[in-house]
């Protein structure tokens, strides 16, 4: 297998933390975000939406977006689980995933910043606007995962809510947000124990700046 990806990538790093968990290798092939290189006809062959990651497995069929490329490693390799098989939890640990790559995560996607800045924001306004969004969110976040008990988001194992969630924790750090969330930075100290979390981690990849 190959993954596109690219080290500050939030979306790579979920799919390399299921890789380890999973104990799968995979070659890297790494795209500069921030210099377009997601953008070049090659790339936009292999993934035409032009964004990372993109997983192409060993008979040249392509993956893309992070949530679904995690399921289907779930699925191929099931040990050990990131879903529940009880489908009222797998739905719960879907939702949390969910809230965080689809409603948090985007908008610091690259292009949406840069469209803030095309309409005429400037650079404080564009970094508040994203905290405040991740602030929100993760006050969300919180809440849920506060029914919940173990020291993983669901239990005393890593599910996708964990392989989300750390991630974003990260990113959130980028944007200056204070980590107010015992709950969340208790569940990302455990991940952090764990070799899949640490060699997933952007400053352990090769292309790390």
């Amino acid at each position: 297998m190959i993954l596109h990806g690219y080290f500050r990538s939030t979306a790579s790093w979920r799919v390399r933390i299921a890789l380890g968990l999973k104990g799968l290798p995979a070659d890297q092939v790494f795209h500069h975000l921030r210099r377009g290189e997601q953008r070049t006809p090659d790339y936009l062959a292999i993934n035409p939406q032009g964004l990372l990651p993109a997983l192409a497995l060993d008979d040249g069929r392509v993956l893309t977006q992070s949530l679904a490329i995690v399921e289907y490693l779930d699925e191929i390799h099931p040990q050990p689980p990131l879903l529940p098989s009880d489908p009222f939890a797998k739905a719960q640990v879907r939702a949390v995933a969910q809230a965080i790559a689809c409603d948090i995560h985007p908008v610091q996607n690259l292009k949406v910043l840069a469209r803030l800045r095309d309409l005429g924001l400037d650079e404080p306004a564009v970094q508040g606007w994203a905290a405040g969004v991740i602030e929100e969110g993760l006050d969300a976040v919180d809440k849920l995962l506060a029914r919940q008990s173990g020291r993983f988001a669901f239990g005393d194992a890593p599910s996708l809510a964990d392989l989300v969630l750390v991630p974003q924790l990260g990113n959130a750090r980028r944007f200056g947000v204070e980590l107010r969330w015992n709950r969340l930075t208790d569940i990302e100290a455990a991940c952090l124990e764990l070799d899949a979390f640490k060699s997933a981690a952007p400053s352990a990849q090769p292309d790390a700046e």
